[in-house]
């Protein structure tokens, strides 16, 4: 049962993220029926750090409490500051030992630099997830997920995927009932759906450097709504099929079919989100033919169904 949690916050701790852990496992609310943790905010000395805000934080204790605690978790830190070895030595007692690691955004980084990662599932703010994987070949790092969890190690999205992340182990540790009134009490969501790629911004691109086929490729940006086969779009590029789908793929990096989805989904992200538009609508603007094609694809690239995602981003929503 989790009963300690120690948290690691070192120069550049990011102030929201770790509110966040200390929020779910550092506020008493035993009173209410609630599990209560031995809570410790750590540092190597207990020295105090700097937040990435700038104003200072002093923790509770240093690293002492991190080599007991049930839970080890690692708020987002600035990615390019360097660990200190004995930070990184912490971790991997932890994780040695059976602890349960969390982090948070770019904590991630963090674990990596321990070489935690290796082997495992992951993930991190999708701004970061790149770097992740370059710096850590050996990570499985997910891209859309809000969390991941991979036996004792959790990672999670950015910022608010962190109160995800944290309900979901509060949810194994104490079931759903306890998770679900604490996401209550916290007035947020006790689980969200889909993925964190819906919160990527993906205006519609220019059309990519495709020296053969560019005119092909920006008259197709323009008909998006029509039903266009790969045979027309061959006969517009003066190809035999077989050739022109080869040389789309050593231009583009993907196939027709691939491309012209991908475009359309982007081009229905914008219309859920600036326009009054109904779902069929959409679907026939985006060239997708009827609401369900345009449920499935978007679905499938987005994790979301476009019903949730007009809603998540109706603040940005334009009747018209």
């Amino acid at each position: 049962m989790l009963r300690s949690v120690a948290v690691i916050a070192l120069d550049g701790v990011a102030p929201f993220e770790l509110g966040v852990i200390a929020e779910v496992f550092g506020t008493d609310r035993t009173a209410d029926g609630f599990p209560g943790y031995r809570f410790h905010v750590c540092s190597p000395g207990g020295a105090p750090v700097r937040a990435s805000s700038g104003f200072g934080l002093v923790p509770h204790a240093d690293l002492g409490p991190v080599e007991e605690a049930d839970l080890v978790a690692v708020p987002a830190h600035d990615t390019c500051r360097t660990a200190p070895e004995p930070v990184l030595d912490a971790l991997r007692r932890a994780d040695a030992r059976g602890a349960h690691l969390l982090s948070v955004c770019s904590g991630a980084f963090l674990l990596g630099a321990a070489g935690l990662l290796d082997g495992r599932e992951c993930t991190t703010h999708w701004r970061y997830v790149d770097e992740l994987q370059r710096l850590h070949p050996l990570a499985r790092v997910r891209c859309n997920n809000l969390y991941v969890a991979d036996g004792r190690l959790l990672t999670s999205a950015g910022t608010a995927a962190g109160i995800d992340a944290c309900l979901h182990l509060v949810r194994e540790e104490h079931g759903s009932a306890t998770a679900t009134r604490l996401a209550r009490r916290m007035v947020v969501p006790p689980h969200r759906d889909g993925g964190q790629s819906q919160y990527i911004e993906a205006p519609i691109p220019k059309v990519p450097e495709a020296p053969t086929l560019e005119p092909v490729l920006e008259w197709l940006m323009g008909h998006l709504d029509r039903t266009v086969t790969v045979d027309e779009l061959a006969a517009r590029a003066g190809m035999a099929p077989r050739t022109f789908a080869r040389r789309f793929r050593a231009e583009t990096g993907t196939t027709p079919h691939d491309w012209m989805t991908n475009q359309r989904v982007l081009l229905a992200r914008r219309l859920l989100e600036e326009t009054g538009l109904s779902v069929e609508a959409v679907a026939d603007r985006a060239g997708f033919g009827d609401a369900a094609a345009l449920r499935h694809h978007f679905t499938r690239r987005v994790g979301a169904t476009p019903h949730s995602y007009r809603t998540t981003f109706r603040d940005r929503t334009q009747v018209g």
